[in-house]
């Protein structure tokens, strides 16, 4: 969705891992080498996952893990890339090794995201969960013993809920801003997201319950990264950015990510200056209502040379009434077997 928003020039990083490579042999091995040994290597990962909101290589690397791995993998005695990994006796873990245990090539049988990279609340007891993290015990379980695998995946429970509670108290301030009407721009004043609409950024992947998101009943809103106000852009940051910190953080043994390197500190910074916003914002329209000023957004949230070039207005000039989920219905726009709506 955010690659979508956005020209073509604006996100090459987001191509060049989610088509150009994703999901190919060669991704891994590497097309003019193909060894194995190259693939298993950790910063064979780092091309993709790494990043302000999949923080993985900087959480493995300056974890307790990676600094083993930084400091010994010169050593063919402390990793010997020759042997598979299902026979792999390294003195410390690489990505491959746990998420790829034995060899297994679907990483996600030893992913233990519980909802959005750690973004969301869930219920870390629930059975559904259970299988992942006794497959991750069974993976610790190489080196440590099982009571302080499960000891290190309750703070990051804890973690994470407190990392939710903060980011709940975010987007409450935000969302009183914006049910009250001083949010400025408001919905409606911008230009259209990228599906064409006009909805409140931070109501994404939940039915909106009034007029006031700038939706009608059962519409859901569209994360904007970009030409929204300070607030909405500092909540998405929070949520998108630092909570993801906190949890890569800590399932990757990096508690510095996780609590100094913009994780709970930068979240504790960004709820104040979101707080901050709200109060200034709340007492200029106080103001504005004492002097009887009627203030109309500014044309540069509406339009501009960049702006045009989004994909909202695109599909709001030549495709007026619809949205993109009128043009690229639900499932056939997914389906690689069938062409792209026009």
């Amino acid at each position: 969705a955010w690659a979508m928003e956005r020209p073509p020039g604006d996100t090459a990083g987001c191509t060049f891992c989610h088509t150009s490579s994703e999901e190919r042999c060669s991704t891994c091995h590497q097309s003019h080498q193909f060894d194995p040994r190259v693939a298993s290597a950790a910063e064979q990962c780092k091309t993709c996952h790494w990043g302000k909101d999949h923080r993985d290589w900087e959480a493995y690397d300056i974890g307790l893990h990676g600094v083993v791995y930084q400091v010994n993998k010169w050593k063919p005695e402390q990793f010997d890339f020759s042997k598979k990994l299902s026979d792999a006796d390294y003195v410390g873990p690489t990505c491959q090794y746990c998420h790829m245990r034995g060899g297994h090539h679907n990483v996600q049988r030893f992913g233990t995201v519980y909802t959005s990279m750690g973004m969301s609340m869930a219920d870390r007891g629930a059975p559904i969960w259970n299988e992942k993290r006794d497959r991750w015990v069974s993976v610790c379980d190489d080196c440590h013993s099982p009571r302080f695998a499960r000891e290190q995946m309750q703070a990051l429970d804890e973690a994470v809920k407190d990392a939710g509670l903060k980011y709940r108290e975010t987007f409450k301030v935000a969302e009183d801003l914006l049910v009250d009407g001083v949010l400025d721009p408001m919905p409606k004043d911008l230009c259209p997201d990228w599906s064409g609409q006009h909805l409140w950024s931070l109501k994404i992947g939940a039915y909106h319950d009034g007029e006031a998101y700038g939706g009608k009943t059962g519409e859901s809103g569209e994360f904007r990264m970009s030409n929204c106000t300070d607030v909405e852009r500092l909540c998405f940051e929070s949520v998108g950015y630092f909570q993801t910190y906190i949890y890569k953080g800590m399932a990757h043994g990096s508690w510095n990510d996780a609590t100094y390197s913009d994780g709970s500190f930068g979240m504790d910074r960004w709820l104040v200056n979101v707080k901050q916003n709200a109060s200034r914002a709340r007492r200029l329209a106080t103001l504005e209502k004492k002097v009887g000023i009627t203030w109309q957004p500014e044309e540069f949230w509406k339009t501009g040379e960049w702006l045009d070039e989004l994909t909202g207005p695109y599909i709001v000039k030549n495709h007026p009434g619809k949205t993109i989920f009128d043009l690229c219905p639900d499932p056939g726009w997914l389906d690689t077997h069938h062409a792209p709506a026009e």
